[in-house]
């Protein structure tokens, strides 16, 4: 494969499994193209034209030529300077690896970061909340996360990838709504009496299963084992975690048990308040099932794949065989 159809088929994956479906989609890529065609050939200059067939903007090949063969990868949760450095050290030593694949973004992808989160308002809606209400407060947040990524170094690591010619590409929403489409399926298919129950059936998926091992698996940070579930829902995708004031209208929604990858405490305090039941999966787990769905499907077509950098690597094809 070559760098441009991995990327294409990162985002079709990501598509494929967004919680706002293929529709929705579409229609807001043929608004996007329409409003790219009345705008001032001053601003078509600065305009990001990859965002009129990707809705991603924190999905990107970071630097390398589209057209370059892929035969191996290395692949991380994180994939910033230190990997960069670790791909050519394992390349001098004969690895001849072709692309670095990170799943948090870094560069352009990293300061656009807050552009994916519009996602969280019709996951959100879904369950209730109004879009009014849920899409006034992401504002707030998405407004605060370009300030705060703002200001930071976003090119430290293209540049070091350029230096040592190593190809890099973030891969982030798209790994984010396969998990949490396969989270999704894998609650709907079961009845639960008990959040201990929910987090019971949580810890039977082999990337947590790992993460338990190394003291970093599922815990229940808000309500108790023996609390109802109530209504469950899951909360993998949209660029981070939502406004913690989110989380008072999801419980006014009737939302009971909310799963997400990582929960900031001060989070767990009003979710506590809110009477919302929350499970932390663990972080590094939970990106991992995104990733490993997607790297399933580069390896059936004979890309090999080098874990590091926090991948729990479970190959779901090589298991299902066995």
């Amino acid at each position: 494969m070559t760098l441009d159809e991995i990327y294409k088929l990162a985002i079709k994956m990501g598509m494929d499994a967004d919680p706002r479906g293929s529709e929705k989609l579409k229609r807001l890529l043929a608004k996007r193209k329409e409003d790219y065609k009345d705008l001032s050939a001053k601003k078509k200059k600065h305009f990001d034209a990859e965002t009129l067939n990707n809705p991603y903007s924190d999905t990107r090949i970071i630097f390398g030529d589209p057209k370059k063969p892929v035969k191996k990868l290395l692949a991380g949760i994180d994939a910033d300077s230190t990997e960069v450095l670790l791909v050519d050290r394992l390349n001098q030593k004969g690895a001849k690896i072709d692309l670095l694949i990170g799943h948090h973004p870094t560069g352009h992808a990293l300061a656009s970061l807050h552009e994916v989160m519009d996602i969280q308002v019709d996951t959100f809606a879904q369950h209730g909340v109004p879009e009014n209400v849920s899409h006034a407060l992401l504002e707030e947040t998405m407004g605060m996360i370009k300030r705060r990524i703002g200001p930071r170094n976003n090119s430290q690591t293209l540049d070091v990838a350029r230096l040592l010619e190593v190809p890099l590409m973030a891969l982030h929403t798209v790994w984010d709504n396969i998990g949490d489409a396969f989270m999704r399926k894998f609650l709907e298919k079961r009845e639960f009496e008990t959040v201990s129950d929910i987090l019971d059936a949580i810890c039977e998926i082999p990337e947590f299963e790992v993460a338990i091992g190394d003291k970093s698996g599922p815990s229940i940070v808000s309500g108790s084992e023996k609390s109802r579930p109530g209504k469950v829902v899951v909360s993998f995708t949209g660029g981070t975690n939502p406004s913690k004031e989110l989380y008072n209208q999801l419980s006014n929604a009737g939302v009971g048990t909310l799963i997400e990858m990582h929960i900031p405490e001060e989070s767990v305090q009003i979710l506590r308040k809110a009477h919302i039941n929350a499970i932390d999966v663990g972080h590094m787990a939970a990106d991992s099932i995104g990733a490993n769905i997607f790297l399933d499907e580069l390896e059936k077509r004979g890309v090999e794949v080098i874990p590091a950098s926090g991948l729990i690597r479970i190959n779901r094809i090589k298991s299902s065989k066995k």
